[in-house]
């Protein structure tokens, strides 16, 4: 069975000849200029679909996918999202993760659990993992060498440093 990667939703359409808008949840924004095919979910079932052309416009990427040749044709896109097959995803650096990776993941401290990341919020300065606890309560742990001790998105496993503080969301 083939393993696909969330990289991108479908927003809105760009002019009369079938170009898409996207709103990219990739760090790797190169990504899209490679493309050859992507595969869209309808109903259930991913679907491939071979991208025909590119373009970005300013902080826009655009996309447009074979076949579909007007707006009124690729209409059918919008809020879809895009998916591309695991074997053609990027090659990422040392202490680099996908976030789909990190999802899941169970964050101890001393051994012990806190909870399970639940989101990553991707921000300017660093990242935040957002760690559900026990009491559905929302731990924000910033993607730093002063919180983070080890990562391991193989067994789904963040180990924390001993002494870090935790700010829970809504903490005043």
């Amino acid at each position: 069975m083939d393993q696909f990667i969330l990289i991108a939703k479908i927003i809105a359409l760009h002019g009369s000849n079938g170009f898409v808008i996207i709103y990219s949840y990739s760090d790797c924004s190169e990504r899209f200029y490679s493309l050859k095919k992507v595969f869209i979910e309808f109903f259930g079932n991913k679907k491939e679909f071979v991208v025909e052309e590119d373009d970005k416009i300013k902080d826009k990427f655009l996309l447009k996918i074979r076949g579909f040749n007007t707006s009124d044709e690729a209409k059918i896109f919008i809020g879809k999202q895009i998916f591309i097959d695991a074997k053609d995803s990027v090659k990422l650096g040392e202490n680099t993760f996908f976030i789909h990776d990190l999802i899941g993941s169970k964050v101890y401290r001393d051994l012990v659990l806190l909870g399970t990341v639940i989101d990553v919020l991707v921000l300017p300065a660093n990242d935040v993992y957002v760690v559900s606890d026990n009491d559905n309560k929302n731990i924000l742990i910033p993607a730093i060498k002063d919180y983070i001790k080890k990562i391991d998105p193989v067994k789904k496993r963040i180990d924390l440093v001993s002494n870090c503080h935790l700010l829970y969301e809504n903490e005043n």
